[in-house]
């Protein structure tokens, strides 16, 4: 005998609670024919992803296509899982802007420093990602998969 897995709908709670506990996501994006998935690292701030890139066809790619899916997923077993899905334009504020945007590129390197304390720094691990990138969340989804009853 083998359990029927049960799938639910994660309600918007659920979901930024899942969001706010991970650090490794997928960033989907498009350009004419294609769809491209990245893994990034990244942190859940205030009703946005905040993560960081390095400068490159993807970065020009968004440039002009800003509009992206990034999922984040908990697995523990085949029928033990978590996964959401969100929905939002890619934004590159910029550290040399206006007053706001300055503002906005602060916080968000600010923000990604919980993750990695030394990102944007000489001691940055990764210093050739030196792009902070936020996708404002415009709509989120979730589902959950757990064991059912023996069928």
């Amino acid at each position: 005998m083998s359990r029927k897995p049960v799938i639910t709908v994660l309600d918007e709670d659920e979901c930024t609670r899942l969001l706010a506990s991970q650090s490794v996501g997928r960033l989907a994006f498009t350009f004419r024919d294609r769809v491209d998935i990245e893994p990034i690292h990244f942190v859940f701030d205030a009703g946005r992803i905040v993560g960081r890139t390095q400068f490159g066809t993807k970065v020009e790619v968004l440039a002009h296509h800003p509009w992206v899916a990034f999922e984040v997923d908990e697995v523990r077993a085949l029928f033990s899982w978590r996964s959401v899905v969100v929905h939002g334009r890619l934004e590159f504020p910029d550290p040399e802007g206006s007053a706001v945007e300055r503002d906005r590129h602060a916080r968000a390197v600010e923000a990604f420093r919980r993750l990695i304390p030394d990102a944007f720094t000489a001691a940055d691990p990764t210093p050739m990602r030196d792009l902070v990138f936020t996708i404002p969340v415009q709509e989120i989804s979730g589902r959950a998969s757990t064991p059912g009853a023996e069928v």
